[in-house]
């Protein structure tokens, strides 16, 4: 089981105030140019706009709001434009994965997309328009920053020698951590609720088929694919590589936009899909996602099972790394003895603190000991689907201040960030030097945190 730490606190409150100041200094002040960073102008609603975004990720602002933006749009710049020379470019089902990501947290605190329109003064395609660039810029920005730092060869005596110049108030204090192996097993679903849902979607691709309704009128109100639901279940262009295998045959095979899919079964669920544009090895179509649902009888079965395989377990009939490597039903924890991971930065972690976990997860493991092996428990999986689950506590580390010891990892990879942090900020001194910059006259006074901006007289 794979799980990407997401930062972040969505902020409707702030989002709010931040808007009715916004919209208010947009009524007396035109829009105008700000800075011009070689042939990119940034304008005044650029950089408000980035501010909201500030305010949504709790982002501070260390000095004015405008200078602190504006700098950081600016060395944004300096990236997107070498990313153009290096012909450097990001997928659109990435881009819009993090879209819809944002904007379904921000729907959710907001209440109503209509409220959220209201919010920010825009219809909810001028929304996913500006956030789409904005998650585009910063990938581009990423991608590039990657490039600059490259490699950086790190030893344990470099790491060392770095831990000791650190003054003792200066170094990290590490949260308990935890090592968890899961097996999980599905319950089993009745068939006459799959040929339930399956009939369900046969129903609307005949309705659409006939011309009584629109398939985007259809996924809109029924799509279980909340994503793609507001958009009439339309996805983003997409390659055969990034959606589920069996999705993926069936779009690419579609020929006549004016038709309907059979019903498509997926780890998600089942789907109707509807092509809209071929160009050529991507596609875009839209889809209606539909889950059966999973009874408590069935629930509760697998639940005793679970239970006694612990038992099982227990008595020493099989180690618990056996049964998570054959019956596990967890894909990505199968082959790995059932010990859980995340993704970070290119690499593979087993380490979690508590909060980084499932929530059922951790409170299972909260109070376990060493060894232990939880009871039997219910918990959804990042794909949606509905899992029965035991967990064992593989080790814990208490909190505690790092040392080379215990800590060696985590301290090479904040020496490997420092090493990569000076990296770029050089390479932005030295672009700084050669990039055409110009900025508003009262703007000059910000306190920048790259002060070498070679900015030229002319103003607009």
């Amino acid at each position: 089981m794979k799980f990407n730490i997401l930062s972040g606190k969505w902020m409707l409150a702030a989002l709010c105030c931040c808007f009715v100041t916004l919209l208010s200094a947009q009524e007396n002040v035109i829009d105008r140019v700000e800075w011009v960073v070689g042939d990119k102008a940034i304008l005044r609603s650029d950089i408000e706009g980035a501010i909201d975004f500030w305010v949504q990720e709790n982002r501070k602002f260390e000095g004015d709001p405008y200078c602190v933006v504006g700098e950081d749009l600016a060395v944004q710049q300096l990236f997107i434009h070498q990313a153009g020379l290096d012909s450097i470019n990001v997928g659109q089902m990435d881009v819009m994965k993090e879209v819809d990501r944002a904007l379904e947290g921000m729907i959710a605190r907001a209440g109503t997309k209509e409220k959220l329109e209201e919010y920010m003064g825009k219809t909810y395609s001028q929304i996913r328009e500006m956030y789409f660039e904005y998650f585009e810029n910063m990938m581009l920005t990423e991608s590039v920053r990657k490039n600059i730092i490259g490699d950086i060869k790190v030893s344990p005596a470099l790491v060392r020698k770095y831990y000791n110049t650190l003054p003792v108030d200066s170094i990290p204090y590490i949260p308990m951590q935890v090592e968890v192996q899961i097996i999980t097993q599905k319950p089993e679903i009745e068939i006459e609720e799959i040929e339930r849902v399956k009939s369900e979607l046969r129903g609307y691709a005949e309705r659409i088929n006939n011309g009584e309704t629109s398939f985007s009128t259809l996924a809109l109100l029924y799509s279980e694919d909340k994503g793609s639901a507001r958009s009439g279940g339309e996805l983003p262009f997409g390659g055969r590589g990034e959606w589920a295998p069996e999705f993926a045959a069936v779009a690419f095979n579609l020929t006549d936009p004016n038709k309907v899919s059979q019903v498509v079964e997926t780890e998600y669920g089942f789907h109707i899909i509807q092509l809209i544009e071929k160009r050529g090895d991507r596609v875009k179509v839209r889809h209606i996602l539909r889950k059966p649902r999973v009874s408590d009888e069935s629930i509760t079965a697998m639940l005793a099972r679970l239970d006694s395989i612990k038992e099982d377990i227990s008595n020493g009939l099989f180690t618990f790394d056996e049964g998570a490597s054959q019956i596990s039903h967890d894909k990505d924890t199968r082959n790995n003895n059932g010990v859980m991971f995340f993704s970070e930065q290119g690499m593979s972690h087993s380490k979690f603190e508590l909060q980084n976990l499932p929530v059922e997860v951790a409170a299972a493991v909260e109070r376990m000991k060493v060894g232990e092996i939880s009871k039997p428990f219910v918990m959804e999986q990042s794909n949606g689907t509905t899992v029965c689950a035991i967990v064992k506590l593989k080790s814990r580390v208490e909190g505690h201040k790092a040392n080379m010891r215990d800590d060696y990892d985590y301290l090479k990879q904040l020496y490997s960030a420092k090493m990569g942090e000076e990296k770029v900020s050089k390479w932005i001194k030295e672009k700084q030097k050669k990039t055409y910059v110009r900025v508003n006259r009262d703007r000059r006074n910000c306190k920048f945190l790259y002060p070498d901006w070679n900015f030229y007289d002319e103003q607009q």
